[in-house]
């Protein structure tokens, strides 16, 4: 993807890991000590120090005598343990007292086999033995224990860091899952698990974990995953009427990995309603904040779902009739932690072209009520991971989308804002603009020197494409987007609105010693580096647009 395509195509920024998956990160890692924990802890003549030796002698024993012989000694004696215990329940399928004890001496088996997870070299035996076929076929056992059992293996072995130590046989591993078309098999699995039970919700969440490793290590297997019957599953358990919990917050983590980088899932979730279900849920925050930072991480994952979904055209439709920008504008009204997360919904929802009926309806529905004072004053951040900047950044790329989709009535209305109360609205847009040019000012200056530095030493990157493109990218960051956005708007309205406001922008720009050339220059910058939005075609018209602004100005 060139520069220019990143301008006119704002992919979401990676989610940073969230505390509920590190949770789950340090579960797994302490997993492989749990049997010889318990052993420790019930000796009281041990000290906090000796019981913590203990574990780390165990542990190293368990791994160092784990070889390939010791490990294809550990699957026959798994392989007999399965096939005993089919054949007891073959033979007394009415008479549990019977077939017991063969399901106790195959759960104690699967739970030695966790140690395999610690050696992910030894991969390629599991599946030359046909191991992964038995684990596979045990996911449906009648004794959901033994399923839980295997699912919690399956997702120590396929655990990334382990994948990623041993890649060659990591992709063995994979490979074979999927040949067993793995996905499916769990989500089946799931609809006969009752999550009231502690035991079965944790299977839940193990299953989970597995399919998110698996995706982690092959992102492109995404849509294949979704279109194995994960997508519906995920969005019936959303909204399934359920008080909060760890797995409702791990779906929406899933949901969101399925569509940040998948068109096929975008599509996906819009045939199967689910632009709906969340709004549905969305809705709860309209005047109530999250009880917890559990609950926070699972209404930003939502928030996040939605804005992947609506980088497809037809999913802005079906936000504009499951009546998304009523629900969006409610959210800014009431002020609460959910409004900072509404600004950039409605920011994706108006992005280009084909967000220009979400934009008409905006205006009718007297959405401009409800944006204008957060121009006029950014709102205080009050959640971890947003900034002012990047408030400011969306606030002004509605605005922005407003005066690019807008015609007629509309247009005026919107246009007629920027004259209200002695051109506040000017006074303002002219105050971010000096804002964020004196931010850009500041990382070009940064940028001159490392290039004066280079040079000295005989680089000179003037002809670099791959450097010019990092250092405007480095500028982008630092505000120059936004800077763009701004300065866009302050040219449109000076284009198009009253003669006042060009006049009140030429008086503060002489005030504070700013330059129509810079503008011109910042705007000029902006054309040249606009992206393929829909096709040559359509980056054409927007340049010549732009440019005849400028001109005009």
């Amino acid at each position: 993807m060139d520069v220019g395509e990143l301008l006119s195509f704002q992919p979401e920024k990676p989610a940073p890991i969230s505390a509920a998956a590190k949770k789950r990160k340090n579960d797994r890692n302490a997993a492989e000590a749990r049997g010889k924990q318990r052993r420790v802890e019930d000796l009281d003549d041990y000290t906090e120090k000796e019981k913590i030796m203990a574990l780390l002698d165990d542990a190293d024993e368990s791994t160092e005598g784990l070889d390939e012989g010791s490990l294809k000694k550990m699957l026959l004696q798994f392989e007999k343990r399965v096939l005993r215990n089919q054949e007891m329940r073959i033979k007394y399928p009415d008479l549990p007292e019977k077939f017991m004890e063969s399901e106790m001496e195959l759960n104690d088996i699967l739970q030695e086999m966790h140690v395999i997870a610690t050696m992910p070299n030894l991969y390629h035996i599991l599946v030359s033995l046909n191991a992964v076929h038995s684990l596979m076929q045990l996911i449906g056992h009648d004794n959901t224990d033994i399923s839980i059992g295997v699912i919690d293996l399956i997702q120590e072995l396929t655990d990334v860091d382990a994948l990623n130590e041993s890649e060659e046989d990591a992709d063995i591993l994979v490979d074979t899952l999927l040949e067993g078309q793995v996905v499916a098999v769990l989500v089946q699995n799931l609809d006969r698990l009752d999550e009231s039970i502690k035991e079965e919700a944790d299977g839940v969440h193990n299953t989970l974990g597995v399919i998110e490793n698996i995706t982690e290590f092959r992102p492109e297997l995404c849509p294949e995953a979704a279109k194995a019957g994960l997508m519906q599953w995920i969005l019936k358990r959303i909204k399934a009427k359920m008080p909060f919990d760890a797995n409702k917050l791990y779906c929406s983590e899933i949901l969101a990995i399925l569509l940040q980088n998948h068109e096929d899932n975008r599509q996906l979730l819009g045939e199967m309603d689910g632009i709906d279900v969340l709004l549905q849920q969305l809705a709860i925050y309209k005047k109530h904040d999250p009880a917890n930072s559990e609950e926070v991480e699972l209404m930003e994952n939502l928030f996040n779902c939605l804005c992947s979904s609506l980088m497809l055209s037809s999913n802005k439709d079906r936000f504009l009739k499951g009546e998304g920008l009523q629900l969006m504008i409610l959210m800014l009204r009431e002020k609460k932690m959910s409004r900072h997360s509404a600004i950039k919904v409605l920011d994706h929802a108006m992005t280009g072209s084909d967000g220009s009926d979400n934009c008409q309806k905006f205006i009718d529905i007297l959405g401009l009520r409800s944006v204008f004072p957060i121009f006029m004053k950014t709102p205080k951040v009050t959640k971890k991971g947003t900034s002012s900047e990047e408030l400011e950044e969306h606030i002004a790329s509605v605005i922005a989308n407003l005066l690019k989709n807008c015609q007629g009535s509309q247009r005026q209305r919107l246009l007629s804002k920027f004259t209200e109360n002695d051109h506040e609205k000017v006074d303002r847009l002219m105050e971010l603009h000096f804002k964020y040019l004196d931010k850009v000012r500041v990382v070009d200056q940064q940028i001159e020197k490392e290039r004066n530095e280079l040079k000295r030493y005989g680089k000179d990157l003037d002809d670099d494409e791959e450097e010019q493109d990092r250092y405007y990218l480095q500028r982008l960051e630092a505000g120059l987007f936004t800077l763009q956005l701004v300065d866009y708007i302050m040219l449109d309205v000076c284009a198009s609105g009253a003669t006042t406001v060009k006049q009140r922008v030429m008086q503060i720009l002489n005030m504070r010693g700013g330059s129509v050339k810079a503008i011109r220059n910042i705007m000029r910058e902006y054309a040249g580096n606009i992206g393929e939005t829909n096709d040559a075609e359509t980056r054409e018209a927007e340049q010549n647009k732009l440019v005849a602004l400028v001109d005009k100005f």
